[in-house]
């Protein structure tokens, strides 16, 4: 088909000559529901009458059917044209595309216009208003370009009822030898490529004088200019500024010392209560069991009686079973694996100690919190109360008991690479340190996290100083000519790579994850509140340790070394003896308990009133 316009070919192409030219009344396409298509009235010998009245008029001049719909893709002045002066769409083959029924003897031009603007209009999914607008402000090719690129509207092809017309001068589209536009799949028509003159490459050159006087520049000539052009790394590197320099000096020397400082106040936080769980627990005991004495009556006991009373049996079942534990055979088990090396024997153990210890505080919670309920429940609950205690009480026994032997398998497994002569400690504190380093730098850490990870360091720093004491106790039995300085040595080495290796690693996190080193000041301050049990607000987190397992590693490990140095006979001597030691231990342990409590209170009065008297933590420490 072939839209025509000033005797111009504008849009359709012409389709080819059909071979029934000489029934041209066959050349409008009618449906099987065309009235005219059904009615049986015309009889043959009209018809052929008709036929030879049309053939002797002798006009070359073709049907004429208006079709509402092209099929041809929109361009510049397709539809423009079409609205202000309709052509006339010749069909050789008597058909109108996209199924359109038209009666060509019926429909004015004027029906024609009406039913095009319908079908733009509903292609376009817009109000009749808004479609008028567009047509008057000639937006609407651009509109319907754009629809035939994006899809119709919404993204959803109306079928059937697209609206392509074609009208371009032939100047400007290549048309292939077939007669017909080369077109793209998404409807576009491919335009003919730049001319050969904007690819050559010596006009390119000529035009950048960058290139050219590269190419142009000799070797020596290259050399002196990047001598002379500044910064030799450039081209790697970009210039710093203040905010890059505070973050080198907090990495190097802001952040190191307040993180070393947050650590050893919580190893010796740790401390107090390790202290606390030997000398103030029990004697609580002997006066809440003095005062049920004296009474002669039974008197239920305080959540504070109830919870100490819970500690001591725990404590009691731990030393009971590590006592029967063979020390030496689960020695020689570590130090003979051939398979498992000492490191990686110690980074399991460390592992789980890691996980018993965060579990361990959950239980020990559960069982203050039965006795807080046991201590305030009524007489009818009672029953009830006492099931929960005593279910409680089992699982804190069994947890602690577990924790017990982990801890006491790492002591062995650190006392063996002590001992051996093969470098194991060093071999052990390399493979350690550094894998912690590896697991922890390279993640994405918040504060919170942060806060949690030196807390988790500096109950760490007190394991291993129980580790050095199972060592010490060790080699006082069974160590022969001068043990000490080797003990010294290796025991300053362990504190040194542990301290050096918490250094780097808390720099590197804060590094990475741009933390303040004011941030380490808020964490010590929240500490010092939780030495002085001030309310912190709920978000803040807090110094969990639970000091029953470590207690029971190092009673366990003490106890020979006092009946070592006990005599044998008589009988009463040695008892006399044995409550001489426990008193003198009690004393020396109880006058630590008192130096360590009062200092750590002292210390944390001061820093939180400093704190106070500095808004917003922006003191010079």
């Amino acid at each position: 088909m072939a839209l025509r316009r000033g005797g111009r070919k504008l849009s359709f192409e012409i389709l080819s000559a059909s071979n029934s030219i000489e029934d041209e009344e066959t050349l409008f396409y009618r449906s099987n529901s065309d009235p005219i298509h059904e009615d049986a009235g015309v009889s043959p010998s009209e018809s052929r009458s008709n036929r030879r009245k049309r053939k002797n008029k002798g006009s070359k001049k073709k049907k004429t059917i208006i079709c509402p719909i092209d099929e041809d893709p929109v361009t510049d002045k397709g539809i423009d044209s079409v609205f202000d002066d309709p052509a006339r769409v010749i069909f050789e083959n008597g058909s109108c595309p996209n199924g359109f029924d038209v009666n060509y003897q019926n429909y004015s031009m004027q029906s024609v216009v009406t039913v095009l603007e319908e079908s733009v209009r509903t292609v376009l999914q817009v109000p009749e208003s808004e479609f008028q607008n567009l047509r008057g402000d000639g937006h609407l090719v651009a509109e319907l370009r754009q629809r035939s690129v994006n899809g119709s509207g919404g993204g959803e092809e109306v079928a059937g009822s697209q609206v392509d017309v074609n009208v371009a001068e032939e100047s400007s589209v290549e048309v292939s030898s077939s007669g017909k536009q080369r077109g793209e799949p998404n409807g576009g028509i491919v335009k003919k490529l730049e001319s050969a003159e904007s690819l050559d490459w010596k006009r390119f050159m000529a035009e950048d004088p960058t290139y050219s006087s590269s190419l142009e520049k000799s070797p020596l000539k290259y050399f002196m200019e990047e001598m002379y052009s500044g910064n030799s790394l450039q081209s790697t590197t970009t210039l710093g500024d203040e905010k890059e320099r505070e973050r080198v000096y907090d990495t190097i020397f802001r952040l190191p010392w307040r993180c070393e400082l947050l650590i050893d106040v919580g190893f010796f936080v740790c401390l107090d209560s390790f202290l606390s769980l030997l000398t103030i627990m029990p004697t609580r005991i002997l006066m809440a069991l003095w005062r049920l004495l004296n009474a002669r009556q039974f008197k239920r006991p305080s959540a504070v009686e109830l919870s100490d009373f819970g500690c001591f049996v725990v404590m009691a079942c731990g030393v009971a079973l590590l006592s029967q534990t063979d020390i030496s055979l689960i020695y020689h088990m570590i130090r003979g694996q051939g398979t498992v090396k000492l490191y990686v024997v110690y980074n399991v153990l460390e592992i789980f100690d890691k996980l018993c210890q965060s579990f361990g505080g959950d239980v020990l919670k559960t069982l203050f919190n039965t006795a807080e309920g046991l201590a305030n429940s009524a007489p009818e609950n009672m029953r009830f109360w006492i099931w929960r205690f005593i279910s409680d009480q089992a699982l804190a026994v069994t947890a602690s008991i577990v924790h017990s032997f982990i801890l006491l398998a790492q002591a062995i497994t650190l006392s063996t690479c002590i001992i051996a002569h093969n470098n194991a400690l060093l071999a052990l504190l390399v493979s350690n340190n550094f894998a912690e380093i590896k697991s922890n730098v390279f993640k994405r850490f918040s504060k919170d996290n942060v806060h949690s990870l030196v807390y988790y360091d500096s109950v760490e720093r007190f394991h291993i100083s129980a580790f050095v004491l199972f060592v010490l106790a060790q080699n006082i039995l069974e160590a022969e000519g001068p043990w000490f300085e080797s003990f010294l040595s290796n025991a300053l080495l362990v504190y040194i790579c542990e301290m050096a290796i918490d250094i780097i690693k808390h720099s590197f996190i804060a590094k990475f994850n741009d933390i303040k080193p004011i941030a380490y000041s808020e964490f010590l301050e929240d500490l010092c509140k939780q030495t002085l049990n001030i309310q912190t607000d709920g978000g803040k987190k807090s110094l969990t340790f639970i000091p029953l397992a470590p207690a029971c590693v190092v009673i366990r490990v003490l106890t020979p070394v006092y009946a070592a140095h006990l005599p044998y006979n008589p009988l009463p001597w040695r008892v006399f003896w044995i409550i001489l030691l426990s008193a003198m231990t009690y004393v020396m342990l109880a006058s630590l308990k008192m130096m360590v409590g009062m200092a750590l209170r002292k210390h944390a009065t001061w820093y939180v009133n400093r704190c106070r008297k500095r808004k917003h933590h922006l003191h010079t420490d």
